[in-house]
């Protein structure tokens, strides 16, 4: 596999972030299956722990029945990423939601497939 330029990784994960809300309308299961790695977890802006079997259940029934959280409602800030081994990139950002702010963090892993998340996190901010 080739190497990647940060801003070539930036462009890709931005069009990935935030995690789990940029997949095509009608994303099966298979969809989700193949961004989110098999060790994959998350700890959400509540300070909840997330495997990945119960996020890819989530995220696999709101693309199924149309219920999916208004993007247009979303604005990612202050987007970077940084390589912090061979082929792991860290994207991290701030992800504003009308009078909700969080800090966002995903770990992603660029295979010959593509980018898999490993890891992500949510912190509340102070509005």
């Amino acid at each position: 596999m080739e190497a990647i330029t940060p801003d070539a990784a930036r462009r890709q994960l931005l069009a990935l972030e935030p995690l789990t809300h940029r997949l095509p309308p009608g994303a099966d299961r298979a969809a989700v299956d193949a961004l989110i790695a098999p060790a994959y977890w998350e700890v959400g802006a509540s300070g909840a722990v997330y495997r990945r079997d119960y996020v890819i259940e989530v995220v696999t029934q709101r693309y199924a029945t149309g219920v999916d959280p208004d993007d247009n409602a979303r604005v990612v800030d202050d987007f970077a990423v940084r390589q912090l081994a061979d082929g792991v990139w860290l994207a991290t950002y701030l992800l504003l939601q009308g009078e909700r702010s969080s800090r966002r963090s995903t770990l992603w892993e660029r295979t010959p497939d593509g980018w898999r998340a490993l890891y992500h996190q949510g912190t509340l901010t102070q509005s």
